[in-house]
């Protein structure tokens, strides 16, 4: 019989920041039971994903193996962790696990997309035990940047497992628990201690303790109670904290607060039927606000990130809701640019600049603070928890690099393990022991693509190098009927001599086509071959393009 063990897998989340995805095995070599840890969602850019709405992790290996799954558990409720829940649960069909926040958000998801809501528990934070096949799962609050965040005990027949999720220490959060050292010393110090610590990397780069939400009240309010005309403050939507201090602000500098954006306000909603919010200033609706002198006004809006369709980009070009920016308004972004994010953010500010809107940014830490331990931070959590064992994730690989790094210099094996990785935890030192296949799914419209499926890679073919559609009819006998026929897309219409692209290449379609092969004629993927070659030829001499090329042989059908 084979010898049990205790494994841990990444499918996202390691190696880059988001698209969260982790699972963990107890039991007999490839027949682990299995539980995992959230499902999250990145988001595409043009450069690498044109035309996709979202990217989630690659759950093939998950869905394999669908019927040793015993569980899922959601940390909390930020979009790169439970964004992907309703996608992908058909393919794993097991029970969710979240605590109430975090539970009304899942649902949303779910039901968005059509799946059962029963599927999902509602969990209460630590002592509260879900027993989930070998495992035993407790929930333990956290501070972070949207409510009821929670770190996951994970207790095994081969030892504790402490899976932080994204955290931070902060003792005064505005809205949510504080971060609690004496309940950690408590986990650290029950039974055989933490095995393993799997742990946030985010901000391992940041050299100074993290700060409080809290420290944000001050200069907020003095920065609102300073500004003469309209003022529009953008964050993440899911910052509950951040917006019912921004909304305290604009109220005590005699302002009434208007929310903008869909998001955001399914995000306040939650959070008072769930009982996190019960006193969030009171709010005016977009209609309201068209009467109220500019000077009295406070919008709070969806777009931080510079989403195009979000209220911030809408402002930026104009009209919104019949609401718009003028000179001598101010707009804050009391937020931290996501990297790869810049270009959408710039572009908003800069159109928000041309207008006469003053743009007031994160400055130094003045306007936000982020929701991540910083390097102090972690330490301390390794000497609150003394794990025998680390495993860095939540990062990019040079994250996780330098995270492993910092274990190792206080005496804690560590192990830089990327999605795909499984990493056998059963002994006294992680152990690399196999890889998976893992990669991307792609939310296309509304079809779930496989990243090899070669739909994003032909659509970036098309986008560096134009298309020509090529139109070629033959009779019953496989002889040209009338010539060929080229049209283009994102291609010069232009020849470098100024005559139509189109023209020169049907011109020597149509010389090949009068002297070529009966037998190539007759034959489509030569025909194919063929009228490829001569096109990409007379594109690269003509405008030094090698496009994409689409032949249609279209042969008449003798009766």
């Amino acid at each position: 019989m084979s010898k049990d063990r205790l494994i841990y897998l990444p499918l996202g989340g390691a190696g880059e920041i988001g698209m969260n995805c982790y699972v963990f095995g107890y039991g007999p070599e490839g027949a682990e039971r299995l539980i995992v840890v959230d499902l999250g969602v990145t988001f595409p850019n043009m450069d690498e994903s044109p035309g996709v709405d979202l990217i989630m992790p690659d759950v093939t290996w998950l869905a394999e193996n669908a019927g040793r799954i015993e569980a899922i558990f959601i940390t909390h409720a930020h979009e790169d962790h439970v964004g992907a829940l309703g996608h992908l649960w058909p393919r794993l069909k097991a029970p969710v696990y979240a605590r109430p926040f975090t539970a009304a958000i899942a649902s949303l998801k779910m039901e968005e997309q059509g799946q059962p809501l029963d599927v999902i528990r509602v969990v209460k934070p630590r002592p509260e035990v879900v027993e989930a096949g070998p495992f035993r799962v407790q929930f333990v609050p956290v501070s972070h940047s949207i409510p009821e965040s929670a770190a996951l005990i994970i207790d095994t027949p081969a030892g504790r497992v402490v899976h932080s999720a994204d955290f931070k220490l902060d003792g005064t959060p505005v809205v949510g628990e504080p971060f609690d050292p004496a309940e950690w010393h408590r986990i650290a110090n029950e039974g055989r201690g933490v095995k393993v610590l799997t742990c946030d990397s985010t901000n391992v780069f940041s050299p100074h303790p993290g700060r409080s939400e809290a420290s944000l009240a001050k200069p907020l309010a003095e920065l609102i109670a300073a500004q003469q005309g309209m003022v529009v403050a953008t964050t993440f939507a899911s910052n509950i904290a951040r917006l019912k201090t921004l909304a305290e602000a604009g109220r005590a500098a005699g302002r009434s607060i208007c929310l903008l954006g869909r998001a955001m306000r399914r995000m306040i909603t939650a959070a008072v039927e769930t009982g996190i919010l019960t006193d969030f200033p009171a709010l005016i609706q977009p209609e309201e606000a068209l009467d109220l002198p500019r000077g009295n006004l406070m919008l709070i809006v969806t777009g931080s990130q510079g989403e195009r369709r979000a209220a911030s980009a809408q402002l930026s070009r104009g009209k919104y809701l019949g609401l718009e920016l003028k000179e001598g308004d101010t707009f804050l972004f009391s937020s931290k640019t996501i990297p790869g994010n810049e270009r959408d953010v710039i572009r908003v500010m800069n159109a928000f600049s041309e207008i006469g809107v003053e743009v007031i940014d994160d400055r130094g830490g003045l306007y936000h603070v982020s929701g991540h331990a910083n390097r102090p931070d972690l330490e301390a959590v390794h000497e609150l928890l003394r794990p025998k064992m680390l495993l860095p994730m939540h990062g990019e690989h040079r994250h996780l690099r330098e995270h492993c790094r910092i274990g190792i210099a206080k005496g804690i094996t560590a192990e830089l393990a990327v999605n795909g990785t499984v990493v056998d935890l059963t002994g006294d030192a992680p152990e690399v022991v196999e890889y998976v296949e893992t990669g991307r799914t792609y939310l296309d419209g509304t079809v779930l693509l496989g990243a090899l499926d070669g739909v994003v890679r032909d659509r970036i073919r098309m986008a560096l190098n134009g298309h020509v559609l090529v139109t070629v009819l033959l009779d019953e006998e496989d002889q040209p009927l009338g010539e060929a026929w080229v049209e283009l897309k994102g291609l010069s219409a232009r020849t470098r001599k100024g005559a139509p692209l189109a023209e020169a290449i049907e011109a020597d379609l149509n010389e090949f086509l009068e002297r070529a092969d009966d037998r190539v004629l007759a034959d489509d993927d030569k025909m194919e071959e063929a009228v490829r070659k001569i096109v990409r030829q007379v594109a690269v001499e003509e405008i030094g393009k090698k496009p994409e090329i689409t032949v249609v042989t279209s042969r008449l059908v003798a009766e």
